[in-house]
């Protein structure tokens, strides 16, 4: 992920109250072991907390690393339990250190309209010479939060195919640019156009870090307006409208190769992780050692996981 443009954050007194509310909802890991979501197509915000810690178990996740490898076995195994139709793009990344070999993770939920609906994320962690970055947030977060996105998808009933997608190589290798980044998204985006998967999305929503205890979900001038202002609509009417910015700025993430092509796209990401000072714009936590499990809460993956499986039914009736 790369910010292009942002405006200021909220005020000190909103962003506590962000806080103060998140902190209220439960946050306890569940035990390890296989998880399984016992509330049908109801998101469950304490599994997908689970989900995540178990995939920082596997240590730091880069592409085309053993870690990786072991994390996408795992990936696969729990999404096959959900009985969506589990599929690897396989491909390699041409990276500045040279090929790398990387893996999309495709789970499809078969409909019978001819259109589909994606909901992504990436799976893979930045590798930081000197840091053991395990990545709880980014890309733990999205990686939990999909599996549970999965378990949630096989429960309910839909008319479109639903596509959920772990994407390899979000991250930069060496420092982020057009080229070394999104290998994954600009993979799928070329492959999907290429075989006319492209012109059957309705619409496909990226989730990246949003398992931050101080949720602040970005608002990204680059994704779809009509889909943020569902999205907007759907946390007002649940309750959560504080959690969601109004202050536009733009985000280079997994949607955007999708965006390029035409595809009503949206990213939902909260860029403010930790404090923000100077010489960590982004928060003290993004990309450091100090993304980790304590800085993750389950009413955020709940909020999230909400309104995404809201939008998602909302889709599904048009």
């Amino acid at each position: 992920m790369r910010i292009l443009h942002r405006s200021l954050a909220p005020s000190t007194l909103a962003r506590l109250a962000c806080l103060l509310a998140a902190s209220a909802g439960p946050g306890a890991l569940a035990q390890q072991g296989h998880t399984t979501s016992t509330a049908g197509s109801t998101f469950q915000g304490t599994a997908a907390l689970q989900l995540t810690h178990r995939a920082t178990n596997f240590g730091e996740r880069p592409s085309g690393s053993p870690a990786i490898q072991r994390l996408r076995d795992w990936i696969v195994t729990e999404c096959k339990s959900t009985g969506g139709e589990v599929t690897l793009d396989a491909f390699t990344g041409e990276t500045p250190a040279g090929p790398v070999p990387m893996a999309n993770i495709l789970v499809k939920f078969p409909g019978s309209s001819g259109k589909a609906v994606v909901v992504t994320g990436h799976y893979d962690t930045k590798r930081i010479p000197m840091v053991h970055f395990i990545g709880a947030n980014d890309a733990g977060s999205s990686t939990g939060f999909l599996i549970e996105f999965a378990r949630v998808v096989a429960a309910i009933r839909h008319p479109d195919d639903i596509y959920v997608v772990f994407f390899d190589g979000e991250e930069a290798v060496a420092s982020w640019t057009a080229a070394d980044s999104l290998y994954g998204s600009r993979h799928l985006a070329a492959k999907w156009a290429a075989d006319g998967t492209l012109s059957r999305i309705k619409a496909l929503i990226n989730v990246d870090m949003i398992g931050d205890k101080d949720l602040d979900i970005s608002d990204d001038d680059s994704s779809s307006q009509s889909l943020r202002e569902a999205m907007w609509n759907i946390a007002d009417q649940l309750g959560d409208a504080k959690y969601f910015r109004h202050d536009p700025g733009g985000v280079e993430d997994d949607h955007k190769p999708f965006v390029n092509a035409g595809v009503n796209a949206m990213d939902i990401i909260d860029l403010d992780y930790g404090p923000r000072t100077q010489e960590t714009p982004n928060g003290a936590y993004w990309h450091t050692a100090q993304d980790t499990m304590d800085k993750l809460s389950a009413h955020s993956f709940q909020v999230v996981g909400d309104v995404v499986v809201a939008l998602i039914k909302q889709l599904e009736q048009r």
